[in-house]
C-alpha cells in the first residue's frame, strides 16, 4: 500500500487549508484537492485518503504532495504541445515541393515536420498561405499595348460627344445541352442536383453589342462565327441604332483581335460606313472589354445550368434573356485609370523577369 509522503504544514498554511475546506465560497473541486492535502499532512495512505474524499488514487498522488500554489490550478492535461519552426514551415511551404507532388497539403506538411495537421493550418493562417490554391493570370506581350490601354480606358472614363460606346464581342460554342437524367429541385437542407454528364445537341454562337451609357445589349445568334456573320451583326447594330439615335452620332466599336473582325471584307464594309470606329483591344487583353462581364451574367444565370433539347430552344431562352436584360438594363461603371492599370502591368513584368 502506497503511503503519502510525510508533509510538514506551517501553522499558516493549515489554518488556510482548513478554512478553504470549511468555507461554503470555496469551490467543489479546490476544497476536495485541500483536505486531501490535510489528510496527507496527518500521515493518512493513499487509498484512505481517496475513500474519505471520493476520488481516485491517481488524483491523490497528483495532489496530496501539493501546497497553496498546486491544487488552485489544473495541471496540464495530455502531452506537452509540440514547438514548430514557423520559418522552416514558411520556407517549405513557398520554396518546396512534396515528393511526387506539386503542393504541400496540411497531412503532407505535418508528416514532414512531425506535428498535427491543424498545428500546419494554424500556421498557414497566421501566414496567409493557402497552398490548395492557384490564380490563372495573362500578362499581355502586345507592342502597343499602353497606346490601346489608354485609348480603350479613355473610352470608358471619358466618352466623346455626340457618340456611342459598344462593346462588341462573340461568345462562341454555346452548347445545347441536354442532361441524361432529370435532376431533383432544390429544398430545404438540399442542394439542386443535376447529372455531370450530358447529351449535345449542338452550338450557336452569341454576337453581343454592350452599350457603355445604359447598358443595354444588342445580340445576335448565329451558327457560326466568320467574318460573314461578323458583317451581319454589324448591319444589325447599323440599323438598330438607326432607330434609337440620329445618323450623324458615331459609334466607337470596341472588339479584340480576332481574325474575323479584321478581314478585307469587314474592312470594306467599315470604309463605306464611317461612322463606325473600331478600338481593339491588346492581344490577350479580353478583360479590357466590358461586354466579357455581360457574358459572364448570362452564362452563370442562364446557360450553365440550363437544359436544352435544341439549339433553337437555346437560342430563343438567350433571346429571352437579352429582351428581360434590355427592360430594366444596367451599366457597368469602369473605375481603374490606365495609369493604374499600367502600374500593375509593370509590376508584373518585373516579377516575371526575375523567374
Amino acid at each position: 500500500m502506497r503511503v503519502a509522503p510525510e508533509i510538514v504544514l506551517s501553522d499558516e498554511e493549515r489554518a488556510e487549508l482548513t478554512r478553504l475546506v470549511r468555507s461554503k465560497l470555496t469551490s467543489v473541486r479546490l476544497a476536495q484537492r485541500a483536505r486531501m492535502v490535510l489528510l496527507a499532512a496527518d500521515g493518512a495512505q493513499n487509498k484512505e485518503i481517496a475513500e474519505q474524499v471520493g476520488v481516485g488514487r491517481v488524483q491523490v498522488s497528483r495532489y496530496a504532495q501539493s501546497r497553496m500554489a498546486g491544487i488552485e490550478r489544473d495541471l496540464p492535461r495530455g502531452a506537452p504541445p509540440a514547438k514548430v519552426d514557423a520559418a522552416r514551415l514558411v520556407e517549405l511551404t513557398t520554396q518546396s515541393q512534396p515528393a511526387a507532388a506539386t503542393h504541400w497539403s496540411t497531412r503532407k506538411m505535418a508528416a514532414e515536420l512531425g506535428v498535427s495537421p491543424s498545428t500546419v493550418m494554424r500556421h498557414w493562417h497566421a501566414h496567409g498561405l493557402k497552398p490548395h490554391l492557384v490564380r490563372s493570370f495573362k500578362v499581355s506581350r502586345d507592342r502597343q499595348f499602353v497606346e490601346k490601354l489608354e485609348d480603350i480606358v479613355g473610352l470608358y472614363l471619358s466618352p466623346p460627344e455626340h457618340a456611342l460606346v459598344l462593346c462588341c464581342d462573340e461568345k462562341s460554342q454555346v452548347q445545347a445541352l441536354d442532361r441524361t437524367q432529370p435532376g431533383l429541385p432544390l429544398k430545404k437542407g438540399r442542394a439542386q442536383t443535376m447529372t455531370h454528364d450530358y447529351k449535345r445537341n449542338g452550338t450557336t454562337t452569341l454576337f453581343a453589342a454592350l452599350n457603355v451609357l445604359d447598358g443595354q445589349v444588342i445580340g445576335q445568334c448565329q451558327p457560326r462565327h466568320t467574318h460573314v456573320e461578323w458583317l451581319k451583326f454589324l448591319r444589325q447594330i447599323d440599323r438598330q441604332i438607326d432607330r434609337q439615335t440620329p445618323k450623324d452620332k458615331t459609334l466607337h466599336l470596341i472588339a479584340d483581335n480576332y481574325a474575323t473582325h479584321k478581314h478585307p471584307n469587314a474592312q470594306k464594309w467599315l470604309a463605306k460606313h464611317p461612322r463606325f470606329t473600331m478600338h481593339f483591344t491588346p492581344t490577350s487583353a479580353s478583360w479590357l472589354n466590358m461586354v466579357e462581364r455581360f457574358f459572364r451574367d448570362i452564362t452563370t444565370e442562364r446557360l450553365r445550368r440550363g437544359v436544352f433539347t435544341s439549339v433553337p430552344e437555346l437560342t430563343a431562352a438567350i433571346d429571352e434573356y437579352l429582351a428581360h436584360h434590355n427592360t430594366k438594363p444596367k451599366p457597368f461603371i469602369w473605375t481603374r485609370s490606365a495609369r493604374d492599370i499600367l502600374q500593375k502591368v509593370i509590376r508584373a513584368n518585373q516579377r516575371l523577369s526575375f523567374k
